[in-house]
């Protein structure tokens, strides 16, 4: 998959986004084109999307992994600063990559953070159309980011530690190439994630505060009512992160299988023998199934 990969910046409504595309040898016999997207402080290049993009690729599909903005190598292509509700330019940017092979299957696969603006890229199918999309997977969505930042702050120190360094990092890159517009001396000392996303607030002034800016991306309950392409959701009870009552709260759609595992942590589902990921297993199998339905 990396030997095939070439780097590419997708142009989503004057937002760059960049990612890497990994063509089969001969695109006419792939079974499709998969799109990975990252959690959140990922990137296209996270051990995981590596992993589960691998694997597809071994199985014929064309894989594309696309970084959010300001992950990844990418602070440098545009001046604003990510956040949790930019849903537009992903969305712009998934609908650019389906139509590298628009005559042959498109699927799209997301983890954590991820996961969740996949499952937004799905619900927009009901008024725009990606037409050549044809199921979307998504590995331990965040449904209430805000509920997520609390047990990062609250749960497991590893956790907490390992989202705050990286974030940091990324806000000191950020700061370095844009100083007349970053300042985050202050935040870079916060201790917790909440402590720094109500900080942050200052620089996204179309939001009222953090509950307002959490609440754009929060998918709990009837908000699957209206999913028209078929959505699979893996996730785990024992989920440090997630709480797993938000998707057992959620309203039932004949579009929405739910796969809730006893165990698998966050983006954990390992075998422990042989040793692999089994839900890569599963996300190419529910992909394979719908390769032969016509297009619409």
């Amino acid at each position: 998959m990396l030997t095939a990969s070439r780097e590419m910046i997708v142009d989503s409504g004057g937002v760059r986004l960049l990612g890497y595309y990994s063509p089969q040898s001969s695109p006419s016999a792939a079974a499709g084109t998969v799109a990975l997207i990252h959690g959140w402080e990922g990137s296209a290049d996270s051990a995981y999307i590596l992993s589960a993009g691998r694997y597809l690729y071994s199985r014929g599909f064309n894989v594309f992994r696309l970084n959010l903005r300001d992950h990844g190598k990418s602070h440098h292509l545009n001046e604003g600063l990510f956040h949790g509700a930019l849903i537009d330019e992903t969305f712009n940017a998934v609908r650019e990559i389906a139509a590298l092979e628009s005559g042959s299957p498109f699927y799209l696969l997301g983890f954590s953070l991820g996961a969740n603006f996949s499952l937004r890229i799905a619900l927009r199918q009901s008024r725009t159309k990606i037409a050549n999309l044809r199921h979307v997977v998504a590995i331990s969505p965040a449904l209430d980011p805000y509920k997520a930042t609390v047990s990062i702050d609250t749960g497991f120190a590893f956790y907490r530690r390992y989202f705050l360094n990286k974030w940091k990092r990324s806000l000191r890159k950020k700061q370095q190439l844009f100083p007349d517009r970053y300042r985050f001396d202050e935040v870079l000392k916060m201790k917790t994630c909440m402590e720094m996303t109500e900080a942050v607030m200052i620089y996204y002034p179309e939001f009222a505060d953090y509950r307002d800016y959490f609440g754009h991306y929060t998918l709990l309950k009837d908000a699957f009512r209206d999913l028209q392409v078929p959505v699979t959701i893996i996730a785990s009870e024992d989920d440090p992160v997630i709480p797993i009552a938000d998707f057992h709260d959620l309203e039932q759609n004949p579009n929405l299988t739910l796969a809730v595992q006893r165990y698998g942590g966050h983006c954990g589902f390992f075998n422990a023998i042989p040793f692999d990921c089994w839900h890569e297993k599963k996300i190419a199998s529910i992909f394979k199934d719908g390769r032969t339905a016509p297009l619409p």
